[in-house]
């Protein structure tokens, strides 16, 4: 079977036996029961355009497979990633970001803005607790997968803690499975926002793509190399939005990184996280693949697109993504896409496969 052909989740078991293959003899006809079964299909069409219901789409696929139960169902504690990768690849193409419960209203920002790019269809989550797992897939079949061991998520929403970096050190695992199956991946961090396709600039057949996550103005026609170090000897690229392809050197660049990753412990006079390890990783084996750094215009950090307007008024139109970093905090970085007319999930929560969250 072709890596892009796209598998069903795991079929469901119908609840109560309420869909059965066999009628009795005594009960309706066949013909009957369809008749019935396509009368409900419509009361459940117009129920679920209410604001707030799980989209129409998500719910015709799940009824499709005879599921009827719309709670959290121990089904897809068994769904695969080589499954889930092949039911949500588009031109053997994924984009995918790790999550956790206390993210989803950050997650759901991110979709609505992929949503409006017409993207959303080639999303993979990889969920870090079952809450998320079990949740988005309830609104949204198939579009979650959970790799063991499930870490604790509850101490994930403090930058610089155990839980934030417990999570954030599985992404290049993550990552190296999809390659591994054969399909391209960008990743990102759920504190992003798409304003334009991120796609247009993947020029080139290069084995990884990355921005730069200084806050210093580059020129527009600056250099698609790897940055020289800074004075300290390393260089400051984002782990947070990457494009590989499943090349040799794509997937080099992911195990180099797992092994960086694998030299840190946190602790409480340590609290490492995932980008110094994967600048770390890009430095050592740079010669070793095709590099492309891509173009500030159109990917700038937290750190350039928030505290530098005339920059921003310089490059209107050249945007593609806007990083919310530089913001520790959760809420505070909520309140930073508000003040900027980036939070989507309170008003266009109808534009998301999940609804309102």
């Amino acid at each position: 079977m072709p890596i892009n052909r796209r598998q069903p989740p795991p079929p469901a078991v119908a609840k109560h036996g309420l869909l059965s293959s066999r009628v009795s003899s005594q009960g309706i006809t066949r013909s009957g029961l369809l008749s019935v079964l396509a009368l409900l299909v419509l009361i459940l069409l117009v129920f679920l355009q209410l604001p707030g219901r799980r989209p129409v789409s998500a719910l015709l696929y799940s009824f499709s497979l005879g599921e009827v139960d719309d709670g959290p169902v121990s089904r897809w504690k068994d769904y695969t990633v080589a499954r889930a990768a092949a039911f949500a690849a588009r031109n053997d193409t994924l984009i995918v970001t790790s999550v956790s419960e206390p993210f989803l209203p950050m997650l759901n920002n991110w979709l609505i803005s992929i949503a409006r790019q017409k993207r959303q269809d080639q999303v993979l989550i990889f969920a870090e607790d079952y809450a998320t797992l079990y949740e988005i897939n309830r609104r949204w079949p198939g579009h979650a997968v959970l790799v063991q061991p499930a870490p604790d998520s509850q101490t994930a929403h403090d930058y610089g803690s155990q839980g934030f970096y417990n999570i954030t050190s599985r992404r290049p695992r993550h990552l190296l499975q999809v390659l591994e199956l054969g399909y391209s991946v960008m990743y990102n961090d759920v504190d992003i926002v798409w304003v334009a396709d991120p796609f247009r600039y993947l020029e080139g057949d290069h084995d990884v793509y990355f921005s730069d996550d200084m806050f210093a103005e580059k020129p527009l026609n600056h250099s698609h190399n790897l940055p020289p170090p800074e004075t300290d000897g390393r260089t400051n690229i984002c782990s947070c939005m990457i494009f590989l392809r499943p090349t040799r050197g794509g997937k080099k660049l992911i195990r180099s990184w797992i092994e960086e990753i694998q030299k840190q412990h946190w602790s409480e006079n340590a609290k490492p996280h995932d980008q110094p390890a994967f600048n770390c990783a890009l430095r050592k084996t740079a010669k070793e693949m095709d590099l492309h750094l891509l173009p500030q215009a159109a990917f700038p950090s937290g750190g350039l697109y928030f505290r530098n307007a005339d920059w921003v008024k310089r490059t209107e139109g050249m945007h593609a993504i806007v990083h919310n970093n530089y913001m520790i905090g959760f809420q505070n970085k909520i309140k930073r896409f508000k003040d900027y007319g980036l939070w989507l999930a309170d008003d266009h929560a109808d534009e998301s496969p999940l609804g309102q969250i």
